[in-house]
């Protein structure tokens, strides 16, 4: 049974050509930052928001000009280490239709290798019509799963910079 599924995927990426190789390793690692991202949520996070609340803490006074810096400077550190790689996985999201197209153009070059060396081949040609069309299908699975993730990962973030800015209070 496992031995057929491996067969089937491997059979799949073949007749997906070599760009599909290149949107699974890039869907592979999207998809480990953004478990990377939930994880720090869960186990991180935490540590991070009490050491800058304690930071802020520390200060003897919180409403002077240089302190609302201070406070920013720790936010806005905050804010990056809670983003971490969620830039990375947005862009990612509008890369793999982009890589499907390139699977498009070289399956078609394949088409039209095959009309010109074996005079419109069908069978010939359909090794090529596959290769165009897998990735492309790959590439928008690949950039829906990604949308799905990253846009929950977004609002995670943004309700946790949201939180965090709240959490330092400028009260004495």
């Amino acid at each position: 049974m496992l031995g057929e599924a491996y067969l089937a995927i491997v059979q799949f990426m073949e007749q997906g050509g070599n760009v599909l190789y290149l949107i699974a390793a890039l869907t592979f690692l999207m998809w480990t930052l953004i478990f990377e991202r939930i994880w720090y949520f869960f186990s991180q996070h935490k540590l991070l928001v009490q050491e800058a609340a304690d930071l802020w803490e520390s200060r003897p006074e919180r409403r002077s000009w240089s302190a609302h810096q201070v406070r920013d400077r720790i936010i806005s550190e905050a804010s990056e280490r809670i983003t971490g790689s969620l830039p990375l996985m947005q862009s990612w999201v509008f890369l793999w239709p982009l890589l499907g197209l390139l699977g498009t153009v070289t399956g078609m070059i394949s088409v039209f290798d095959a009309m010109a060396t074996q005079g419109g081949n069908a069978r010939s040609m359909a090794a090529g019509v596959s290769m165009a069309t897998i990735p492309t299908m790959s590439g928008m699975i690949a950039s829906l799963s990604g949308l799905l993730g990253s846009t929950f990962v977004k609002r995670k973030v943004d309700f946790e910079v949201e939180l965090f800015e709240d959490h330092l209070t400028m009260d004495h």
